[in-house]
């Protein structure tokens, strides 16, 4: 039997995890020492309870240092050692001269993903520990980052179809580091993650196990515990009192949204105003604030805020896609997003542009819906039968703000959220 630090039991970490439904599993492995335990441990745990499972290491070569693509081929000879298919996904074209590290985050969840389709799952597991949670708290702490301070989610859905998963998120570096010496297995040391250039060996190189550390991850439960609780009480409300009464018009009953705890109200609108006019974040939270405070008045308002024009009027608070700035008349490639509210949809071959004043005009609605909003937004959808999504969670979906994305996406009609890849939700489906 192998020997392992006390407590990196592989049927603690990963039975959590429906893994016997799927035909295979991707781990993503660097060949840094965190990756490489995950790997192990995934491995151990997939032969002695799902054997039918196929086990998929895969490397994203960024291309970003000369040593990258020898670091690649040592995982590669590391997987044939312990006969686990591997392969090596890279990050090919232009690199950015700023946001280095976010382009390539990016760059690394969508090669994960296509590794991912191409395996026919829809489950990618990756190695972010403990060590990796208190430096993310660290750096959106000095950002003043409030949702932000909930730190790294153990579950993400990428772009609407891959559960990245995160079962060490609880684990030590030293600890994984101590199994893998027990391993007699080896680990490639990133100097990256020396290169004071980046924020994150920065955070590392001043966060010391201690106080600093404790500390960090005790902010972290406190704001993933409130963030939840928050999203929870937004869900209640959007559920309750916001609807779709024509095509890009949201509306939210104002005498409610006016009884409603200032900050779930605050949240909420953030979330509408993100999903009405496609942002990829959600608003500013003082200038929703500001809002808040405006629509508790009893006059009408009218402002415009994350792309999205509120008219506030007796007993209604309306959001629509404000008329600024809308997407050109373009060629449809599908898959690609329209105005961040749509996705063209597979085998879609017309060109796209918005309905327009004129095609709107002769649409109209029953009181207490004002036709020249149902006119106005109309006039900013797509003319063509595209898909809603799910603003601001379409390409990242952190498992902490579930509860409120799929509120939004039934409200919008989108497709509904994929259940979490866990045995209780599988076994939950009707």
């Amino acid at each position: 039997m192998l020997t392992r630090p006390a407590g990196l039991d592989p049927v603690r970490l990963f039975s959590r995890f429906d893994l016997a439904a799927r035909p295979s599993a991707i781990a993503a492995v660097s060949g840094g020492s965190d990756s490489t335990a995950l790997l192990l441990l995934l491995d151990d745990y997939l032969r002695r309870f799902a054997p039918g499972t196929r086990l998929l290491a895969v490397t994203v070569d960024h291309a970003l240092r000369p040593a990258s693509a020898g670091e690649a081929a040592a995982v590669s000879a590391l997987c044939a050692k312990l006969n686990i298919e591997h392969s090596i996904r890279t990050w090919t074209g232009d690199k950015p001269q700023t946001g280095l590290p976010e382009a390539a985050r990016e760059a690394r969840h969508e090669l994960l993903a296509q590794a991912a389709r191409d395996a026919g799952t829809d489950l990618v597991f990756t190695g972010h520990t403990i060590d990796d949670q208190a430096e993310t708290v660290l750096m959106r702490q000095a950002r003043k980052s409030g949702r932000g301070l909930a730190g790294i989610a153990p579950t993400t859905l990428f772009d609407g179809g891959t559960w990245i998963v995160r079962p060490l998120l609880a684990e030590r570096r030293t600890d994984l580091r101590e199994y893998l010496r027990r391993r007699d297995t080896g680990w490639i040391d990133d100097p990256t993650n020396l290169d004071d250039r980046f924020e994150r060996p920065r955070i590392r190189k001043t966060l010391r196990a201690g106080e600093g550390h404790a500390a960090a991850l005790a902010t972290s439960r406190h704001a993933t515990n409130q963030r939840i609780a928050l999203g929870e009480a937004a869900t209640r409300f959007i559920r309750d009192h916001a609807t779709r009464p024509s095509p890009g018009l949201l509306r939210l009953d104002r005498d409610a949204f006016a009884r409603t705890e200032p900050d779930v109200a605050v949240y909420a609108l953030r979330i509408l105003l993100a999903a009405a006019g496609g942002a990829s974040h959600l608003p500013d939270e003082e200038r929703t604030t500001a809002l808040h405070g405006e629509l508790l008045a009893s006059g009408p308002v009218r402002a415009v805020l994350s792309r999205t024009l509120i008219d506030a009027r007796t007993g209604s608070i309306f959001l629509l896609r404000e008329a600024r700035d809308l997407p050109r008349p373009a060629a449809a490639e599908p898959g690609a997003l329209w105005d961040g509210r749509y996705r063209v949809p597979a085998g879609y071959s017309r060109s796209i542009r918005s309905i327009g004043e004129r095609d709107a005009a002769a649409s109209s609605a029953d009181p207490p819906i004002p036709g020249s909003l149902v006119r106005a937004a109309l006039s900013r959808e797509p003319d063509g039968n595209l898909v809603p999504i799910v603003a601001p969670w379409n390409r990242y979906l952190p498992s902490f703000d579930l509860a409120p994305a799929r509120a939004v996406a039934a409200l919008l009609g989108a497709a509904e959220i994929p259940l979490p890849p866990f045995p209780e939700h599988i076994a939950a489906k009707p």
